[in-house]
């Protein structure tokens, strides 16, 4: 099962892919000239501001997430287990039959209901229901668990060092931009490209580790509708990630999106569409442990 997570969301769930158009492609951006102080005090506050995720000490979001096409449940619970390239060649033959023809129903992506929590400072829970089982990937800051009765395995097994890796990596409840100055990332102004048709700042992000990561900053309304996620190995190779961010709603005064894109280069894009948020719900760190026989 694919490291899942809110990057803000979650680079996070199941990931696939959209490509990322260029900025020839996507036509002239323009923006307002802003110095990166400037702008991310306007994406702070865009965001509800800096002391009001600051107060937030957990998060938990409900909705529905793509894992496939439906036209079998074997290949949904391959895709939730992680697409390897066998998937993709499957998927490929999805779309060869419909050029052919058949049913467009054939190629309509699978939707699961999921719920992930996340509390500070770097725990997360994830489930996710199909088949009538639930998936559940547990993280408590240090070490992971999974379990996997889709694929009857019905053991909680430990993270991989390279899923540990990947999840020790990830931004945790502030995202990446939030409260960089704290978690002592460095912001650089790149350029002004277009997103979605919209003008964005491009920001490139060097974490406290070494890594490089980029987020692009809307530059009307602010609010962070792209960022560069965790490169995931897939069929053998490392796959550049992005997600992007819409639907961005108000939840007790912080601003939240509620639908995701992920996009893995090569694949099919996955989204996932939040239903219910909850700010700082009572979540005991038993919840982020691997559960005892």
């Amino acid at each position: 099962m694919t490291s899942i997570k809110a990057s803000g969301f979650l680079g996070l769930l199941v990931a696939l892919c959209i490509p990322a158009l260029s900025p020839a492609a996507q036509g002239a951006a323009t923006a307002a000239k802003l110095g990166v102080q400037q702008i991310i005090e306007k994406y702070q506050a865009a965001r509800g501001g800096l002391p009001a995720w600051r107060n937030l000490q957990s998060i938990s979001y409900n909705g529905k997430m793509e894992v496939g096409y439906g036209d079998s449940a074997a290949r949904t619970a391959q895709y939730v287990s992680a697409v390897a390239m066998s998937d993709k060649a499957r998927e490929r033959k999805v779309r060869e039959r419909i050029a052919a023809g058949e049913s467009a129903s054939v190629a309509k992506q699978v939707q699961l209901p999921f719920m992930l929590e996340m509390k500070r400072p770097n725990k997360s829970r994830v489930e996710i229901e199909f088949a009538g089982k639930t998936s559940v990937q547990v993280y408590d800051g240090e070490n992971g668990w999974m379990l996997r009765p889709y694929l009857n395995r019905d053991d909680w097994e430990p993270f991989s060092p390279e899923q540990v890796k990947l999840q020790a990596n990830e931004p945790g409840l502030d995202g990446l931009l939030l409260d960089s100055a704290s978690h002592g990332t460095k912001v650089e102004y790149e350029s002004v490209e277009a997103v979605e048709g919209h003008p964005a700042y491009k920001l490139k992000l060097t974490l406290k580790n070494g890594d490089v990561r980029r987020v692009w900053i809307d530059a009307q309304s602010f609010l962070d509708v792209k960022f560069e996620g965790t490169p995931r190995r897939m069929d053998g190779h490392m796959r550049s990630v992005w997600v992007y961010q819409r639907d961005f709603r108000s939840v007790e005064g912080v601003k939240v999106p509620f639908q995701l894109e992920t996009a893995i280069d090569g694949y099919t894009p996955h989204k996932m569409v939040i239903e219910k948020v909850a700010l700082n719900p009572k979540l005991d760190d038993s919840r982020f442990l691997k559960p005892k026989a």
